[in-house]
């Protein structure tokens, strides 16, 4: 799916990420106390069937934040995780090893979500920062399912048939206390229309 787009318009969104990236490194380290870095080694333009192989495949089991965006661009993202990483990341915000996203419970559950609202909404927020365009946050939620069901549900949600969406790999590493990194990976789902919105905003010539 790259091939569709010229190297300047992943280096814009790649940057955008970013931005994103560096707002969401900050808040997070205010919210549990601990440095936190955060990067975004990779982002793409991949078709539907390309975002679920991404995370293991349409049956594979993910832990996610989902919000719908609106204004200027409008869509749906989502945040995703496997469940063993999202327990991890909000059993050391809410410093209880027993509580668990994927058990169902309420805290793990609320953190999960505070987690997930921080990581979508520094994105949008530099998205919108960046482009000077009006990009909105809908409350979040939370959901584990399996990855089709998932985004075919978001499709829903915005009443979109789109192909498209944009992927940005993230990895949480240099925390206190954590000898390991977490990985996650965001998924914009946009409207057919707001590429164009996003590159004609920066005077990047559209596809």
């Amino acid at each position: 799916m790259e091939g569709y787009f010229e190297r300047i318009h992943l280096d814009v969104l790649k940057e955008i990420g970013n931005i994103g990236a560096g707002n969401a490194a900050t808040a997070l380290s205010s919210l549990i106390n601990r440095t936190v870095q955060m990067t975004v080694p990779v982002v793409n333009i991949v078709s539907f069937d390309e975002m679920m192989m991404e995370v293991g495949g349409k049956d594979e089991v993910q832990a996610a934040v989902f919000v719908q965006a609106t204004g200027d661009i409008s869509g749906s993202m989502f945040f995703m995780v496997p469940p063993k990483e999202a327990d991890l990341f909000t059993q050391m915000m809410i410093g209880e090893q027993s509580k668990t996203v994927s058990s169902g419970d309420e805290l793990a559950t609320s953190a999960f979500l505070e987690l997930g609202n921080i990581l979508t909404g520094s994105y949008l927020r530099a998205l919108s920062d960046f482009t000077n365009l009006d990009v909105n946050q809908s409350v979040p939620h939370v959901a584990i399912d399996m990855v089709g069901a998932m985004l075919t549900q978001g499709l829903l949600e915005i009443s979109v048939a789109s192909d498209q969406a944009i992927m940005i790999e993230t990895i949480l590493h240099d925390i206190d206390g954590l000898d390991r990194e977490l990985k996650g990976h965001f998924f914009l789902l946009p409207n057919p229309d707001a590429y164009a919105t996003i590159f004609e905003s920066l005077g990047v010539k559209p596809l």
